[in-house]
């Protein structure tokens, strides 16, 4: 009997990567994972994602770069994804500042392999990263998928808008059904070093002061890769040309509350350094997710849970 085909993760050992594989293998499918492991955050975090919390599972793993055509080209041949989910990029607005070129190269060129063997092989449908970032200053809150969005205000947010471009471009020339998903602050076990959650745990562990940025007066979407996870696998079994979804919590959470209930969860009090905007960052990113609750997606979870949740994994993996 001939093996159904794969769904194909790229940065399937990172944080949301891993995280869809474990959803998609629960329900039975077949999954190929693709990871350069590189070193923007520590690499033991993405191979314990793959040897602890896929555990157990049957999956492929290419350890390749989407920059490499040449091997991207093998792996696609190879495995004839039936989908794919294509989450490899440089994330990050500060790093990307330090780095436009890296960003450029991995984000808008790497993608552009990922498409071309898309259309290749034929790939039924095409899910990929893009970011709340894209909506740079907009004012209107909050952030409709229809609004402008012209004005990044980082190297980072620019790739992602250009990949947007480029995903329109390449479903109305070859027909290849593409969503592109704006997430909006994903936070959660297994999550990345570099994201406020994790920071703000690791110094209020070591006592140590946390930066507050415009002195907390910022607005965020929490968004918990439980819910992330839901929203790209019902995008994922839907068939369209080209779209654009925002994937965000339902509530508007100001930062010192989100710093109020890690405080809570660790029983500690945070020291705080209260500071100015930085470079490139914006004061609110809150999503209208009308358009991805029309298809019956809706968020679960509650940041007084996840934020726990969070933290019981901290303190057994840091074994604090």
């Amino acid at each position: 009997m001939a093996q159904k085909r794969p769904i194909l993760i790229t940065g399937g050992a990172g944080f949301i990567g891993s995280a869809c594989a474990k959803a998609l293998m629960d329900k039975k499918e077949r999954v190929v994972l693709v990871d350069n492991f590189n070193d923007y955050y520590d690499p033991k975090l993405k191979n314990d994602r793959i040897k602890k919390l896929l555990k157990g599972y049957r999956f492929t793993l290419y350890r390749a770069d989407i920059r490499d055509k040449k091997k991207i080209e093998k792996i696609f041949a190879k495995e004839k994804p039936k989908k794919v989910i294509h989450l490899a990029a440089m994330a990050g607005v500060r790093f990307s500042i330090e780095h436009p070129d890296l960003y450029a190269d991995v984000n808008i060129m790497g993608s552009i392999n990922i498409l071309e063997e898309c259309v290749k092989n034929k790939v039924e449908n095409l899910v990929f990263a893009s970011s709340s970032s894209v909506y740079g200053n907009t004012t209107n809150i909050p952030f409709s998928e229809s609004a402008p969005v012209d004005t990044p205000l980082s190297p980072y947010a620019a790739t992602k808008k250009a990949d947007e471009l480029l995903a329109h471009v390449y479903s109305h020339l070859h027909k290849l059904p593409i969503v592109a998903m704006r997430f909006f602050t994903v936070y959660g076990p297994w999550g990345r070093p570099d994201m406020a959650l994790f920071k703000f745990a690791d110094r209020i562990v070591k006592g140590e002061k946390i930066d507050v940025y415009n002195h907390g007066k910022m607005k965020r979407n929490f968004t918990y890769i439980d819910d992330i996870v839901s929203g790209v696998l019902t995008v994922l079994d839907r068939k369209t040309t080209y779209d654009v979804v925002n994937i965000g919590g339902d509530r508007e959470e100001t930062l010192l509350h989100f710093i109020e209930v890690i405080e809570k969860s660790f029983d500690k009090k945070a020291k705080k350094r209260m500071m100015a905007m930085q470079p490139g960052d914006v004061p609110a990113t809150v999503a209208d997710i009308s358009k991805l609750r029309k298809m019956g997606w809706e968020p679960k979870t509650r940041i007084e849970e996840g934020v726990k949740n969070f933290v019981n994994w901290y303190r057994e993996y840091y074994k604090v």
